[in-house]
Order: C-alpha cells, then structure tokens, then sequence
C-alpha cells in the first residue's frame, strides 16, 4: 500500500476503509490504533491538531475532534476539545533582561524552549504566578497515567466519557513554587484556539501525585510578546470544565507606541507602490502573518511543511503566504514555487526591535493606496468606514484579479483588520 504525501488525503482513505462515519452514527464514537493509522501516514503526524484550524477537512465538516486514550491508540468523536482564546488585555508590562546573561539572545527567540527559558530568567512567570522560590521541576515526555473524564459533545447536551491508561504526553515546562506546581504548554505559533488535552493530561496525571495546588499555564509567544494565560479546571474529572482564571502580556522590549508616532506616519506617505500581480490579501490577522515570517526567518519551508507543522489548513498556508508575498516580506523558490523564504526586507524587518519592526509593517501596509485611504478616512471621522466605503477605495486601486462585489466585501474585512492592528499599536 503507498502511503499518503498529506493528512488530508490519509485521513479520507481511513474514513472509508473503517466506515468511521456509520460506526460513529451507531456508538457515537470510534477507536483506531496507531498501528491502523500508520499504514496511511505516520501517527504522529496524522493525530498533532493543535488547534481546530489545523483539522483535515473530513474530521471537521463532520464536526469530529480526536484524542489519545493509550500509548497506541485514539478516539475519534464529536468532541469538543478546543478552547477560543479569550482576548488578551492590550497592556504590555515591561520586564527587564538579566545582563549577565550571554548565552540567549533575547532578540532571537526561535523555539517555545527559549521562550520558556527567558520567561523564567527575567522571571516573567514568577511574576505572573505570584510565586516566591520558584524552580524548573518536571518537563518532557512522560505517560498521562490512569483516569477517566467527561467532555461535552458538540452541539449536544451529552457528554461521552472517555478512559485514558498512559497515553504519552509532553510537558514544555513544569514549574514549583512555595505553593503551587504550574504546568506549561508553550507556543510560537499564534492561532485562534488551542487543544485543551495539552493542559488537561498533564494536570489529571500531577493533580494525582501531589497536594498542591497544580496550575494549567499556557505561554505563547511572537512578535516580541509573552502572552500568558492562566486555566482552571472546576470540575477535575470534566475536561470541558476548564475556565480562565487570568490573562497577562509581557515584553522585554519597549513597546509604547503614541498616537502622534501613527499620525505622522500617515502624512509622510508620498508615494503608492504598484500593485502587485497576486490575490489581494484574505488573511484577516495581521498577528499571524507576522508569525508567518518569524517561522520563515532561520530557514525556508515548504507549504507542506508549514500547513503540518505550523497549525494552518491548506487554505491558510495560500492565504497568509500569499498576504506576506503581497507585502514583499516572502517569496516563492524552486520551479514549481512550493517553497518560501524572508526577502532581504521581511530579514531587515524582522532584526529589527520592537517598536521600528511595528513601525515598519505599518509603512508596508500604508504603502498600497487602498490601506491608506481607508486609514486616512478612519482618522479624519474617528471610525471605521463602511464596507460599502471601503470597497469604493478598492474600486480606485486597480487591485489584481478582484472581479465580483462578493469577493471586494470579502477582501475589505482585511483592510479593515489590518488597519485595526496599526490602531491598536497606540498604547498611550
């Protein structure tokens, strides 16, 4: 049998062989081995969602989630396994950088490790968690032990309950302080939701071997940002029971940005670039072609490689590679142009610190005449101009390749979004 090159394709041809829709109709649930999956792609590959965007097309229109339940085998259900996160406070706290430290380079984070270590040697969580003598303790990979829970199933009253006996987990970073044990999930890569077992195992398996209190932490890191957010699990045999508890920003740059910085750079835009022969962008946060870019930035990747590792669909890895190729921050290599890389702009940009780096995203924006004309008009009336509006602009702008009045008011919620995100780099 020859194996699948993608997730998607895989995925499709174990869906028909099981007839895993009819025995999910039937049972409500189905189970399947690594050792089934691997004989398509390998498990490890086929099973890493971490977060619902990054779900193949036939799991997700059939509203169908997976989990881990042993050391070789998996659960696939309408489950509800994924949690939006909550929008994050606009206040940045500063933090300062040990200056005996020579070994990381705060300026070039690469990996959730080294976020994670610069969290803690600028004592980024000892702060966030209000604890004193706090010290790295367990990480790594470790089996979940034994336990039982409930979760809630999509758009259903009913709940399915499901026995776990040591699935293999991973813990980024765990953290003990005077009273209380945290664990960290950590992510360099920005997304809307994230998969709830990643905080859930490890805390079903530590709550079981201690008495303090044990804190499901999940850090995520870009643009010069720590995000931290901090869960509770108000029922410990409910997975779906899980709830903020606080949410707080951190940076070691500067990261004050006043209005007068984005007036003025409104009125010394002079000149317009053409308008590049590629889709108009639809990639409505700017965040994660930013994100996009910093994944780009030691190596170029192939548009497999970052629709399977970095937590797009197919679809998002067109859009946002496309949204970046429009600003000129990538481009496309090889013959059949399935591999990208950072322009000598998109490296300058992204060496660059916090406050020039966003000042510069803004100018590339502000440089394509539709963008300008929407912001000016923001500004002159203080509110975002109507769609309607904003599709005249875009009607001016010989934007490429936009024919029908449905596909301009798709594209102009990304003007309008990326025009937010230059607004909300005021911080004073």
């Amino acid at each position: 049998m020859s194996r699948c090159s993608t997730n998607k394709e895989a995925w499709e041809k174990i869906f028909e062989k099981y007839n895993i829709l009819e025995k999910i109709e039937e049972q409500g649930f189905f189970k399947i081995s690594s050792k089934e999956i691997n004989e398509y792609r390998e498990a490890r590959l086929m099973t890493k969602f971490d977060n619902s965007e990054s779900i193949p097309e036939i799991l997700s229109k059939n509203k169908l989630s997976i989990l881990p339940i042993s050391s070789n085998s998996y659960m696939i259900a309408k489950f509800d396994t994924y949690k939006k996160f909550e929008k994050a406070p606009k206040e940045v706290e500063r933090i300062e950088f040990p200056s005996y430290i020579e070994s990381l380079d705060y300026n070039n984070i690469t990996s959730e490790a080294l976020a994670l270590n610069c969290a803690y040697i600028t004592k980024i969580l000892e702060d966030f968690l209000g604890e004193e003598e706090l010290v790295p303790t367990v990480s790594g990979k470790m089996g979940s032990g034994v336990f039982n829970f409930d979760i809630a199933q999509i758009n259903s009253n009913k709940k399915i309950n499901v026995t776990v006996e040591n699935s293999r987990m991973e813990i980024d970073g765990g953290y003990e302080g005077i009273n209380s044990l945290a664990l960290v999930e950590a992510k360099n890569v920005v997304s809307e939701d994230f998969l709830v077992r990643q905080l859930y195992y490890p805390y079903r398996l530590w709550k079981s071997k201690i008495t303090k209190a044990v804190r499901p932490i999940y850090v995520v890191y870009s643009n010069g940002i720590f995000t931290i957010y901090e869960y509770k699990f108000n029922d410990v045999n409910e997975y779906s029971s899980i709830e903020l508890v606080k949410c707080k920003k951190y940076s070691i740059e500067d990261t004050d940005i006043d209005l007068g910085t984005i007036q003025s750079l409104i009125d010394n835009v002079n000149n317009f670039v053409e308008e590049p022969k590629i889709s108009f962008p639809q990639a409505n946060s700017f965040e994660r072609v930013i994100n996009l870019c910093e994944l780009l930035e030691n190596s170029e990747k192939e548009k497999q490689e970052i629709t399977d590792n970095y937590e797009f669909d197919a679809r998002q890895t067109n859009y946002y590679t496309d949204a970046a190729i429009y600003l000129g921050l990538v481009k496309k290599l090889g013959k059949r142009k399935k591999s990208f890389e950072l322009t000598e702009l998109g490296k300058r940009i992204l060496s660059l610190n916090y406050k020039s780096r966003q000042i510069e995203f803004a100018k590339l924006i502000l440089s394509h005449k539709v963008f300008y004309m929407t912001i000016n008009d923001y500004f002159q009336k203080t509110d975002m101009p109507t769609d309607a509006k904003i599709v005249e602009y875009m009607k001016e702008c010989n934007l490429y390749n936009i024919g029908r009045d449905s596909t301009f008011f798709r594209r102009a919620s990304t003007i309008k979004a990326w025009i937010y995100w230059i607004v909300n780099l005021v911080t004073e």
